[in-house]
């Protein structure tokens, strides 16, 4: 038997804000229905923003858990960075401050609040 990760589906109050923000990140398309739009970005399986009036943005890392949080890895971090916070990203926690083994990451909360890091991609 075979898996894979068709989709990954992302809560928000309003998922106009959320997937115009994943759009300007990532690229690709984005197609709205009234309660559910998707993302297609080469690379990633589509990111879907659906509609959750009561959803209600984690407080963390200081009070109600994230849940999950998407890891990207990035062949430039300066310039991920300039993309993320320019497309409405909010950075969480600075450079070298999430665990010893993820140096240089940087943890951001998309606009529905949703964390994300950006992390240097792996050489080889």
């Amino acid at each position: 038997m075979d898996i894979t990760l068709s989709s990954v589906i992302i809560d928000a109050a309003g998922p106009e804000p959320e997937s115009a923000f994943w759009h300007r990140l990532l690229g690709g398309s984005l197609t709205r229905t009234p309660t559910h739009h998707f993302v297609q970005a080469p690379g990633f399986p589509v990111l879907v923003v659906q509609s959750a009036p009561a959803q209600v943005a984690p407080d963390w890392p200081d009070g109600a858990p994230q849940q999950m949080h998407l890891d990207l890895a990035v062949s430039d971090l300066a310039a991920a960075d300039r993309v993320a916070t320019a497309a409405g990203a909010a950075r969480l926690r600075p450079t070298d401050d999430v665990a010893p083994h993820a140096r240089q990451a940087k943890v951001y909360a998309g606009p529905a609040g949703h964390p994300f890091c950006l992390r240097p991609a792996q050489a080889g």
